[in-house]
């Protein structure tokens, strides 16, 4: 099994802080034989900062973009089990004190705005931690 997970790409523009790779993100169909006349196939392109810098490159070089699995794994954790699991808490918590399902519904939603607004305050630190690296 692969611990890496790596898309190739053309590099779109370099700072001096950071390197803008654009990669073309696609499902399972879209290699399929058939994509053209489904309508299930589609295909994404994504801009992807690395803040790593590496060697002598240059803009329209080709390169491949890699990350960890781990690190997909912990961004899975940080987008959407936290915060379903901090969803499911509140909402048993307040429908068990108050017995109002409105106000459990409510308040188990209003819970997600200061979870995504404290992720949100910490985007700087957790680049660090969810860094892309080029091959």
């Amino acid at each position: 099994m692969s611990t890496k997970i790596s898309h190739s790409g053309i590099i779109e523009s370099i700072d001096e802080r950071c390197i803008h790779v654009r990669i073309v993100q696609t499902s399972a169909c879209a290699a399929c034989k058939v994509a053209g006349y489904c309508n299930a196939a589609e295909s994404k392109e994504k801009i992807i900062d690395v803040y790593k810098t590496a060697g002598n490159l240059k803009v329209g070089d080709t390169v491949t973009v890699t990350a960890s699995s781990q690190m997909a794994t912990q961004a899975l954790l940080f987008g959407f089990a936290y915060p379903f699991v901090l969803l499911v808490v509140v909402l048993a918590l307040v429908l068990w004190f108050t017995g109002d399902e409105a106000t459990a519904g409510l308040s188990a939603l209003a819970s997600l705005l200061p979870y995504y607004g404290i992720l949100y305050m910490l985007r700087h630190k957790h680049r660090e931690i969810f860094a892309f690296d080029i091959e």
